[in-house]
């Protein structure tokens, strides 16, 4: 009864018990201070609950339109990045998607639940896109994938490398969900190059993961070519509320990221050579550490493949990072290291 494709996807891993840290998602270490959730609910006291939210949830498009400088019809969102990428693997004309392992999976995922075809492009030795080869294997594409900064590797792509897809006019999806930690974009290239499409989230510099909400900036024919295909009332009046307010604010979460930044630094310097350099709110350390970091109620990413042998970290709090350090200075004595 059960589809073979189906089948084939390996199950989530899933980590529970009374763990003290979890680093593991890529989530911000603050959630939001009460003054803004009493915002938040005051916003929701206004909004009546037995209504569908807008069809097309314009009302926080022109949210997040406006604080970026863009029309409504140029941003679209979802349930999460994640319900984005499931239909933008579909989007395009083209015999396969190009993805760029090691990367985020959920591009392979939906390509392949959708009965796409992968092309897997690897990255280089320092984790950065080849632009030439990307251009060679895209041209029958319907469209590439690439992270920038990219997960689990946490490294901006190389603007002139980028440059070389987009020039092949086929459609190249940009995942920025990291960017404001990075303190680069590529949203000057959005009038230049109407193939582009940004893919970003508030699940992580704006500390909303519990509000599933991603966005993607693009041109006005790929956005409403996105809500041709795209479900109606994807997006809940409870997630637009916070987003909504969120914006508002956008002082307090420049500080925070400035935090997150400043502590990823501390963390890296501390890891020495284990540690990559990295422009998201996480680091790739080569240490075959999980099971003593878990044994120690510290919970970080568990890698493989390519990148067996390593663990991705989430920067926490100060205090979680401080715990974090103190279990690796012991792993270290006891790797002989």
């Amino acid at each position: 009864m059960i589809r073979d494709e189906v089948k084939a996807f390996k199950p989530y891993r899933v980590i529970e018990g009374n763990y003290r840290i979890w680093l593991d998602k890529n989530e911000s270490p603050y959630d939001l201070p009460e003054e803004l959730k009493e915002e938040i609910f005051e916003e929701l006291k206004r909004t009546p609950f037995n209504r569908y939210p807008h069809i097309t949830s314009m009302p926080v498009r022109e949210e997040i339109g406006d604080f970026y400088g863009l029309p409504a019809e140029n941003v679209a969102v979802g349930k999460g990045g994640d319900e984005l990428i499931n239909y933008l693997v579909r989007l395009f004309e083209g015999d396969y998607i190009v993805t760029t392992p090691p990367t985020f999976g959920m591009y392979s995922f939906y390509a392949r639940l959708n009965g796409i075809p992968v092309v897997e492009v690897p990255l280089g030795e320092d984790f950065t896109i080849d632009g030439d080869l990307i251009a060679e294997k895209a041209k029958k594409a319907s469209a590439v994938f690439i992270a920038s900064p990219n997960n689990p590797t946490g490294n901006l792509q190389p603007l002139e490398e980028v440059l070389k897809v987009l020039e092949t006019g086929r459609a190249v999806v940009v995942d920025e969900a990291y960017v404001e930690f990075a303190g680069k974009d590529l949203l000057g290239l959005l009038d230049e190059y109407p193939n582009l499409v940004l893919l970003r989230t508030f699940s992580k510099a704006f500390g909303l993961a519990g509000a599933r909400i991603g966005y993607a900036l693009a041109s006005e024919e790929i956005i409403d070519a996105l809500y041709r295909i795209k479900s109606p009332f994807s997006v809940d009046i409870f997630a637009q509320a916070v987003v909504k307010v969120v914006l508002r604010h956008p002082g307090l979460f420049r500080e925070r990221v400035r935090e997150i930044v400043k502590e990823r630094e501390r963390v890296r310097r501390s890891l020495g050579e284990l540690a990559y350099p990295s422009d998201a709110n996480f680091l790739l350390v080569k240490a075959d550490a999980h099971s003593f970091l878990l044994e120690r109620g510290i919970v970080v990413r568990k890698l493989s493949g390519r990148l067996k042998g390593h663990i991705r970290v989430t920067i926490g709090r100060r205090e979680e990072n401080d715990a974090f350090i103190a279990a690796m200075e012991e792993w270290k004595d006891v790797a002989g290291i």
